[in-house]
């Protein structure tokens, strides 16, 4: 199974969206750009909405045959590991191994040792096509990697083989994740891991490093955007650069995981990826369930009485909420309007706070990183929420198929 130069992954909390989402790479495929769906789901996110990952299948199959869509479409297994792998195997295609807390336990000494003598012939200044300056490698640097990396790509390759036992090889996509830990990796890092994955006989299509800068849930990249530009880009050649040293499939691409509504890097993941005739594989996850709440606020009437309800319960329980995402969310607690203040607020209000444009006054991206978080609250309205999705699924579906393709698709390839 071979996933394409060009994937997109779709988040979706209520399982709702699926349509609408295949609708924005439809129109993409028009403007001449062909993009596979993954739709991707979590552990986590499934025991908080009460889903399983067969519910992410069927949403999937349905929404493709009733878009009569002839592209390739995935179920992604988003974050698992050995402890809870078994519960995707059926009904996924696409794996994402988290192993990123793993990274820093130090590996088997005489592990450790083979590693650096085996590739202790790339030291000095590594001449990768597409970086400007040589990378620097020595015997300490290679050292160090091992000792930081090892762990996690053994990790990974566990993860792997098992899923491999069961479902047959070249039967699913494999994606390692290396991106939930407090340091970015550098190129020599990757380099030496994706040498690592390749000892291990890993087939990894897509790898999601730690890239400076915060990605935070539903807002847009927070630091050095030129710094980002160079380490993408540079990362772009050292994957290139590995696929023929290290054996690893022609096809392996970076991936940018909390890549929703990270407006300002997409020219740079753009000029890169076009510079290098290289593939990207982009994770949006929540973006569609913050789109059904702007549906909901400008449906008015009961609709955005919803939405303020479950504003007031989000903002009652910011502790509970935030603690999960407390890495990935800057709120500020104090600026947060106050549940009274925001049952004020007429639909266009609410609904402009939610949407992601800083040219609107009435933006507030402390109200739509808590809103992110809070799909729990959603989740225990149960019908009531999904009932609403369904009597207003004209504007939401409008609503979540632009955001996708206006915001995310068209910077980003068109």
């Amino acid at each position: 199974m071979k996933l394409e130069k060009y994937s997109f992954g779709t988040g979706d909390r209520f399982g709702h969206q699926g349509k609408a989402q295949l609708d924005a790479m439809k129109k993409a495929k028009e403007a001449g750009v062909e993009i596979a769906i993954v739709w991707n789901k979590s552990h986590r996110e499934h025991l908080i909405v009460g889903t399983s990952p067969d519910d992410v299948r069927k949403e999937a199959d349905e929404a493709v045959s009733s878009s009569n869509w002839s592209g390739a479409y995935y179920v992604d297994a988003d974050h698992i590991g050995l402890s809870n792998v078994d519960d995707f195997l059926e009904s996924s295609d696409f794996f994402t191994l988290d192993v990123a807390d793993f990274i820093g336990e130090k590996a088997d000494e005489n592990e450790i040792e083979a590693f650096v003598e085996k590739y202790s012939e790339y030291c000095g200044q590594l001449l990768i096509d597409g970086i400007t300056t040589p990378l620097e490698v020595t015997v300490e640097k290679i050292r160090k990697i091992a000792e930081k990396y090892l762990v996690a790509v053994n990790q990974a390759a566990k993860i792997y083989q098992y899923i491999e036992t069961r479902k047959g090889r070249d039967n699913f996509v494999t994606e390692v994740s290396m991106d939930e830990t407090a340091e970015p990796q550098t190129p020599e890092e990757l380099l030496f891991i994706l040498a690592a994955l390749g000892d291990k006989a890993v087939p990894v299509q897509t790898i999601a490093p730690k890239f400076t800068g915060r990605f935070n849930k539903g807002v847009d990249y927070q630091g050095d955007v030129e710094q980002f530009n160079r380490e993408f880009n540079d990362d772009v050649c050292v994957i290139k650069y590995s696929v023929s040293a290290f054996n690893l499939p022609a096809n392996l691409k970076l991936s940018v995981h909390s890549g929703s509504d990270k407006f300002s890097i997409y020219r740079g993941i753009r000029k890169a990826i076009e510079q290098h005739n290289a593939g990207v594989h982009v994770k949006t996850a929540g973006t569609s369930w913050l789109e059904e709440l702007i549906g909901l606020a400008e449906s008015g009437e009961r609709s955005l009485e919803l939405v303020k309800d479950i504003y007031e319960r989000a903002y009652s329980r910011f502790d509970e909420l935030c603690a999960p995402y407390s890495d990935v969310i800057d709120i500020d607690r104090n600026l947060l309007p106050s549940s009274d203040e925001f049952r004020k607020w007429n639909g266009l209000q609410v609904a402009n706070s939610i949407r992601h444009d800083a040219t609107c006054s009435d933006y507030d991206l402390n109200v739509r990183q808590l809103l992110h978080v809070g799909y729990k609250v959603a989740a225990e309205f149960g019908e009531t929420y999904l009932q609403a999705l369904k009597d207003h699924n004209d504007i939401v579906g409008k609503h979540v198929c632009n955001n996708l393709f206006d915001k995310h698709i068209t910077p980003l390839f068109l």
